[in-house]
């Protein structure tokens, strides 16, 4: 009944199939994403992200992911081409199979369909479809023994459509290979120097590439998409540690776009987390703000990721000089906070939940720094420097630690400390991991303390130090050439 009320609406108001499905059913959007998200608890499915904005997208003709397409389908019991995300190419009556699932195919007994159909019709309808499907496939003209010759060949015939589906060129042991190597290459990241860590995985991108290229099932090909967005995502961080923003920007697309093939939302979401940052980085708000949201339509509901985009948001809104819009965002991300399992998924074998810890003290610090707001800034990166320092060592950050320091130390200046300040920037470019997001905050520093003290002997110091830092840094990074 909701199919056949879906296409009344189709043809009378033009609608994105997916919105008459819904207003058929009676919702509202968000009443149809907590239908989604019920539905999702019912059948045990796998936690998703969805939000009101992801389904006003979709019904604005921007398809979803395959796995949401799926959820969809379930959703409205029908099938992609019924919500308008694939097409039906077949001639009528070509398929009964599909066309007998179609609006339409068959009614219920005493109800007319729109051109007028009498009862009982779709009993009738039914019934010749299903003789023509017999007269379709041969067998209703044959001898019985033609018949079973026909069928004889229809199992060799199965036997070849499996043999090519199963049809592949990868070694036995190549995707337990590449889980093994991204996994280690994401342990190596905060440990190693990124020139040479971007170099390793930016060769196993390109053994991927040309994986994709040979044979393999589909399958595979999706376990493939991920792990090739899985190092593109870690390639867009190293290129944005060595101060390329447009080689790391292209990463996180390629980053972005395996995923929506392989059906991977979540790693759709870590993508747009670092596009998030590396725009931020670049002075584009503006960008960093819409790539946290769209990372935010992709991330899965109760996920640290999902704090730490809200808090991405909230950043990118103070750099833009946007109170209002930094403290809804921050609320959000300390709601999502709030609704954090005792023990959230890990990443590569990596406790993700420090992720949101940090996002709630160091991203609010750089923010009040840019707001003007000292005093709070001062209290977050003090809070944000403690977490770093207690974390555990696998997790530890170096850089993030960095950061910390420079923005207490740039609380500091503003609250007339300059000493206090020279010494915490020093401590910050004594890192084991002084890359270029941690010298560009010591710019921020350094810019600020020759404003305010341009006498100071230590100002001048700290700001020959990091200019002597910036000339010993950004070495060339290697051709990509993977197409990200």
């Amino acid at each position: 009944m909701v199919t056949q009320i879906a296409a009344e609406i189709r043809a009378h108001c033009g609608h994105h199939p997916l919105k008459c499905h819904r207003l058929a059913a009676g919702w509202t959007v968000a009443q149809a994403v907590a239908a989604a998200h019920q539905l999702v608890r019912d059948a045990g499915l796998p936690e998703v992200g969805l939000s009101d904005r992801s389904w006003k997208d979709w019904e604005a003709d921007r398809p979803p992911s395959p796995d949401y397409q799926d959820l969809l389908c379930r959703l409205f019991s029908t099938h992609p081409v019924s919500l308008g995300f694939a097409r039906d190419y077949s001639p009528p009556g070509s398929d009964p199979l599909w066309s007998e699932s179609s609006a339409g195919a068959t009614l219920p007994a005493g109800q007319a369909g729109a051109g007028g159909v009498g009862p009982n019709v779709g009993v009738e309808v039914t019934a010749t479809k299903r003789r023509d499907a017999v007269k379709l496939t041969g067998l209703a003209l044959t001898a019985p023994a033609t018949a079973a010759q026909i069928l004889e060949t229809a199992a060799a015939e199965a036997m070849e459509f499996t043999r090519q589906a199963e049809a592949t060129s990868l070694g036995s042991g190549t995707l337990d290979h590449l889980d093994l190597a991204v996994t280690e290459f994401n342990r190596a990241y905060s440990l190693k120097p990124p020139d040479k860590v971007f170099k390793a995985v930016l060769d196993y991108r390109r053994k991927v590439d040309r994986f994709l290229k040979d044979d393999h099932t589909h399958r595979q090909e999706r376990d493939l998409r991920a792990f090739a967005g899985w190092l593109s995502e870690l390639l867009a961080w190293l290129a944005h540690d060595l101060g390329n923003a447009g080689t790391g920007l292209a990463f996180a697309t390629d980053a972005f776009v395996q995923g929506q093939q392989a059906g991977h939302g979540q790693l759709c979401a870590w993508a747009m987390d670092a596009a998030a940052s590396i725009n931020l980085y670049e002075q584009r708000p503006v960008k960093a703000r819409e790539a946290a949201l769209q990372g935010l339509s992709e991330a899965p509901a109760r996920h640290p990721l999902t704090v730490r985009l809200h808090a991405q948001a909230a950043r990118a809104a103070a750099a833009d000089g946007d109170a209002e819009g930094f403290t809804a965002a921050f609320h959000a991300a300390e709601e999502a906070y709030r609704t954090l399992p005792p023990r959230p998924s890990r990443r590569f074998g990596l406790n993700t939940a420090p992720l949101a810890d940090y996002a709630l003290t160091s991203y609010p610090a750089t923010s009040f720094i840019w707001l003007g707001q000292a005093e709070q800034a001062r209290t977050h990166a003090e809070r944000a420097l403690r977490a770093y320092e207690s974390a555990p060592e696998a997790s530890r950050s170096p850089s993030r630690e960095a950061i910390a320091r420079i923005d207490l130390a740039l609380a500091h200046a503003q609250l007339g400390a300059p000493d206090d300040a020279v010494a915490l920037g020093h401590q910050a470019m004594d890192s084991a991991r002084v890359v270029d997001s941690v010298r560009s905050r010591a710019g921020d520093l350094t810019a600020l303390l020759a404003r305010r003290y341009p006498r100071q002997a230590a100002v001048q110091g700290l700001r020959e130090r990091l200019t002597a830092l910036d000339a010993a840094a950004r070495p060339a990074l290697p051709t990509a050439t993977t197409g990200a």
